[in-house]
């Protein structure tokens, strides 16, 4: 993989730490803006990039590079997502995908029509310790409860409460507790159980963001409760109950850092399948795979399930009366 990255902030500086690891990604260039250019002038001293750029337009004109990771903030994602995928480049985006389902949409048709892979960079879907709870969660019986605690006291929140509106807290930019941390707890149970039967959203709104919300998908009979929290904070962790025991799964939803099976009449076991340390590891080195493969079966089927968590968020803020896009 030739890769573009598209985003200078800490999510890329984050994943910069592993590129020592896949060495079959080249990192090609890097886009950012104008303030953005001594961060990336030190980008690429550290990490080897080739070039630099602040114009879009003249970036995605390269031939160096095949594909864009695009790790902007949450309401650029769909407009860079689209040129680069206009100029006939695959793309990787950041959670969450798009503001609305409407416009993820957009964004695969393009893709399919050019053939070009268009995939969410979701990092729990590819965690080893993901897969086991797959495996586990067929042996602790018929599903009842599934509960995903992601709550963190966000550094920025004081600042809010104040009148400072940063990106974090602002429904222009895509900001609030469902689309920044609850999203994680959307897509591991997605990833589970599918699309919901029902959806309903029970939030905390401030200044028209969700500063913190419960979010309830009815599965008949499974009830699964995602819970993310930026203005409070409790132990990170999820629990799945069924009729013969129940996996603790320690640490955030994007993380996984290990899980726990209690079965009755049987030790709890400590579980930890951990592929590498860096949960973003193995989510690149499978699309680099998807790439240069060309595997667009697997694509369209990753597609399939970002719609139905896109499909799951669209109806979640319109069930809290939040508006992304708007101030």
């Amino acid at each position: 993989m030739k890769l573009a990255i598209f985003g200078a902030g800490m999510i890329v500086h984050d994943f910069l730490t592993i590129t020592k690891d896949l060495s079959e990604i080249e990192l090609k260039a890097i886009l950012g803006t104008d303030a953005d250019i001594p961060t990336m002038k030190q980008m690429k001293i550290d990490y080897g990039i080739e070039t630099i750029y602040t114009d879009v337009e003249q970036c995605l004109q390269s031939d160096a590079f095949d594909t864009v990771y695009v790790a902007l903030p949450n309401f650029l994602h769909y407009v860079f997502a689209k040129k680069a995928l206009k100029y006939g480049k695959h793309v990787i985006c950041e959670k969450p995908f798009t503001m609305k389902k409407s416009e993820l949409l957009e964004l695969e048709k393009i893709a399919l029509t050019k053939n070009l892979v268009l995939i969410e960079a979701i990092t729990n879907q590819y965690l080893a310790n993901y897969r086991g709870i797959k495996e586990e969660i067929t042996k602790i019986g018929k599903l009842k409860i599934v509960e995903c605690n992601y709550s963190q006291y966000s550094s920025r929140y004081d600042a809010f409460k104040e009148g400072t509106i940063l990106p974090a807290f602002n429904p222009k930019m895509g900001g609030g507790a469902l689309m920044d941390i609850n999203i994680y707890n959307i897509h591991f149970i997605v990833g589970l159980l599918g699309k919901p039967l029902k959806v309903q959203y029970n939030a905390n709104v401030e200044r028209g963001i969700d500063t913190s919300g419960m979010l309830i998908l009815d599965y008949g009979e499974t009830q699964a409760v995602c819970i993310g929290a930026k203005d409070s904070t409790a132990t990170i962790r999820s629990t799945i109950q069924g009729t013969d025991g129940s996996i603790i799964v320690n640490g955030p939803t994007n993380v996984l850092d290990s899980y726990m099976i209690e079965r009755r009449s049987e030790e709890t076991q400590l579980t930890d399948q951990k592929v590498h340390q860096h949960r973003m590891y193995e989510e690149f080195k499978l699309f680099n795979q998807v790439i240069t493969r060309k595997e667009m079966a697997f694509v369209k089927e990753r597609l399939e399930h970002s719609k139905t968590v896109m499909e799951i968020v669209d109806a979640a803020l319109s069930d809290a009366d939040i508006i992304l896009g708007q101030s």
